[in-house]
């Protein structure tokens, strides 16, 4: 039975890849009183938000804000654009690749799966899912379609399952490469202001993203940054939508409001959320989670354990998935870690259920919190029965004491 009224003392460490720990900055601003959504004030809070988030998706084209979460987001990108009988190649990156893989077809939309073929010792039944997206499989498959039925290539940015990144550009070139018209469609939800992204740079139609990851937000915001052909297919696209249809969203936009009653005290959050980022500097913010992310690495190769992800190009800074040792239930792993030491870790999804862990690296951290959690796992790892081959501790300390934030990030600290 659920005990509503345990609560420890100290805080608790929210270490899964999202929802992230919330900055009390953030809490305090959507704690302000509701205002009229139709009202004056709100208006100018829409086309500040609207401005901003352009700015952290790397666009100039229209964001759409939905009080949804990034499957709704994922929804829209698809009912959008395509019409039903459509085809379109998705990459199996992960749980949340093949989530929206499914989501696909469930539309009414043929969705075709494309996979990374090698074998992998440790995950012999998910070998694709400790690698990013090979772009060459993709331009492949495309120069296999010359009359064209392919109507987009649906890919992952970050997958929060796996803890790898992929090389957006790279499949930006490889439908290019390949004279294709097919839309391209990126999820960033956990990678969005974590990670580098450029929707307008690297050619993407329809991004998808969610505000509690790197936002730094309560989940119930989600977002399509939409490119000019992304709206040109919109005026063909057949798949039945109404709530999530673009066309009414971006003319009220204009203004600064919806054609809805949108989630105004979310919204409060997300201006804090962008004043901060944004005072940061991106760039700043993408060099911050490099750092923590290189730190808690540390860790897991002192322990002598497999990085869920096998290719080390494709890093996540979001995030860092650790496989456990034969016979080692991960699931029971962390469900000692949250009872013992009021830590929460991502647990393995999907194929990779009881087989990994993840540990998150984003959102209202610090060095600090980061040992904390490190040493948390340790414990754990310990407790388990676990061998370790060495300090996790020790070498996350070591890395952060041997690779100090910049000036520019401790004042923004």
């Amino acid at each position: 039975m659920l005990n509503l009224d345990f609560h420890p003392t100290g805080r608790h460490f929210l270490q899964i890849p999202g929802p992230s720990p919330v900055p009390d900055r953030i809490l305090r601003a959507m704690s302000l009183p509701t205002i009229d959504h139709r009202g004056p004030e709100f208006g100018a809070l829409g086309l500040k938000v609207l401005a901003g988030v352009r700015e952290i998706f790397k666009t100039r084209h229209p964001v759409i804000i939905y009080p949804a979460s990034g499957t709704g987001a994922w929804e829209a990108a698809l009912a959008n654009t395509l019409s039903p009988g459509d085809h379109v190649v998705m990459y199996e990156t992960g749980h949340f690749a093949t989530l929206w893989s499914k989501m696909a077809t469930r539309l009414g939309i043929s969705s075709e799966f494309l996979a990374w073929k090698g074998s992998d010792e440790h995950l012999p039944n998910a070998p694709s899912w400790r690698r990013g997206v090979q772009a060459d499989l993709i331009e492949e498959r495309l120069r296999k379609d010359p009359e064209h039925r392919i109507k987009a290539v649906c890919v992952v940015h970050n997958e929060t399952s796996t803890g790898v990144t992929s090389n957006i550009a790279a499949v930006r070139k490889a439908i290019d490469a390949a004279r294709h018209p097919a839309l391209l469609m990126v999820d960033t939800i956990s990678g969005l202001a974590s990670a580098d992204f450029r929707h307008d740079e690297w050619g993407v139609d329809v991004t998808v993203s969610g505000s509690q990851k790197g936002l730094m937000l309560p989940p119930g915001i989600s977002f399509n940054a939409i490119s000019p052909r992304a709206l040109e297919a919109m005026k063909s696209a057949k798949l039945p939508r109404a709530f999530w249809a673009w066309d009414e969203i971006v003319e009220m936009n204009e203004s600064g409001y919806w054609p809805y009653t949108p989630n105004t005290n979310l919204l409060y959050g997300l201006s804090e959320a962008l004043d901060m980022i944004l005072g940061e500097r991106l760039d700043n913010v993408f060099a911050r989670h490099e750092r923590w992310a290189a730190g808690v690495r540390a860790a897991v190769n002192a322990w002598g354990l497999p990085i869920q992800c096998a290719d080390a190009s494709v890093y996540s800074p979001v995030l860092t998935g650790v496989i456990t040792p034969p016979g080692v239930d991960a699931d029971a792993l962390r469900r000692l870690i949250y009872e013992r030491f009021d830590l929460s870790l991502g647990t393995g999804l999907g194929k990779l259920k009881g087989r990994m862990f993840r540990m998150g690296h984003l959102g209202d951290s610090n060095d600090l919190t980061l040992v904390a959690m490190v040493a948390g796992v340790e414990m754990g790892l310990k407790l388990a029965g676990v061998k370790l081959a060495g300090s996790g501790v020790q070498a996350t300390m070591d890395h952060f004491a041997s690779h100090a934030a910049s000036v520019a990030l401790q004042r923004a600290a």
